[in-house]
């Protein structure tokens, strides 16, 4: 009996990621707060837009999960590849596409990351090595690792961190991937939002398993629970994870406990859990807060983080007056980028 005792305790011990995170310094306390206000900030902003009509179709906003993407892309390094689901504005954020373009997609105009022809869901940058946005639930995580399986082949150090909710968790080609990128030993990070309730069914009714970074146990792969509001500690949990990559080793699977504050897309009233229990995780959790409050303790004035939101307000500001007046897509744009 002293087995499962010991795996209890060491799961324990991931959830809570060892005790505290390692400190941030001053420099990066200060990133990550722009970074994720700049998050939050453009999806109250696209909220608005939509509840106004100038964005249609569906609409998953990323109000609460910032810390994830944030603290995720402060562990890797240039040449690291993204992909995700539908969630996806922030992560289009996080790796420094622009705010205009992918405004711009929202409201289907020509300056879009799309040329105003995908929407929400289907946004891509070479150049920023993000591969989507992606509609279809769990889709992306074979893609993703193809993605590792390019990097293996050409041997170029990079990791492919390949993202996916707790929902998509329980798709086939999820387990078929994780079993492929095990055998090749793939350097992919497969990171778990766990926000609790999928499309709007909770994880204990949904997930016989639901320490989710148990997911790979048959497959040899190695998970960690991370407190996916805690910006430091998804820092140092990506570190981890893509030093094991990066070393040969294979794949790696971190889950996410995190929380969305919005419905699971703007038409989701989300009357399946409280209202004292979204305001609870607000005050207690907040990822922004925590990180605002660390600044405060460390004489950081509150001047200066208004500062930092009013900057980011302005660029948020920019960006749906841009959207909102650009051109919509020429009719002649319906035969581009479309191959046989």
């Amino acid at each position: 009996m002293a087995a499962p005792k010991k795996a209890a305790a060491s799961a324990e011990q991931d959830k809570t990621n060892g005790g505290s995170p390692p400190e941030f310094t001053r420099e990066q306390e200060l990133k990550a707060l722009r970074d994720m206000l700049l998050i939050r900030r453009f999806e109250e902003k696209a909220g608005q837009l939509y509840g106004m009509g100038a964005i249609g179709g569906f609409c998953h906003l990323y109000i609460g999960q910032e810390a994830v993407v944030v603290g995720m892309q402060m562990a890797l390094k240039q040449g690291d590849q993204v992909i995700t689901g539908y969630r996806d504005h922030g992560h289009m954020l996080a790796t420094g596409m622009d705010a205009n373009g992918v405004m711009a997609e929202l409201t289907g105009r020509r300056g879009g990351y799309s040329k105003g022809k995908g929407g929400s869901m289907h946004m891509f940058s070479k150049e920023k090595h993000f591969y989507g946005g992606h509609g279809i639930v769990g889709a992306q995580v074979s893609l993703g690792t193809g993605l590792a399986f390019a990097n293996n082949y050409r041997s170029n150090g990079n990791v492919s961190v390949t993202y996916f909710g707790d929902g998509a968790a329980n798709q086939g080609q999820v387990y078929e991937s994780f079993n492929m990128a095990e055998l090749w030993k793939l350097p992919v990070i497969y990171v778990i939002e766990n926000n609790r309730y999928a499309m709007g069914t909770s994880v204990s009714r949904a997930s016989a398993q639901q320490d989710f970074s148990k997911r790979g146990v048959s497959f040899n792969i190695p998970g960690k629970q991370v407190d996916g509001m805690d910006v430091r500690a998804v820092k140092a949990a990506g570190e981890e994870a893509a030093a094991w990559c990066r070393a040969g080793k294979g794949p790696f699977i971190l889950e996410m406990q995190t929380y969305r504050y919005r419905g699971h897309s703007m038409s989701d009233p989300a009357k399946y859990r409280t209202r004292e229990e979204v305001e609870k995780v607000r005050h207690d959790q907040d990822p922004i807060e925590q990180v605002r409050n660390r600044l405060l303790a460390a004489k950081v004035s509150e001047a200066d983080l208004k500062a930092i939101d009013a900057e980011v307000r302005d660029i948020v500001n920019a960006s749906a007056d841009f959207a909102q007046h650009d051109p919509e897509p020429d009719a002649a744009e319906l035969w581009t980028d479309v191959y046989r």
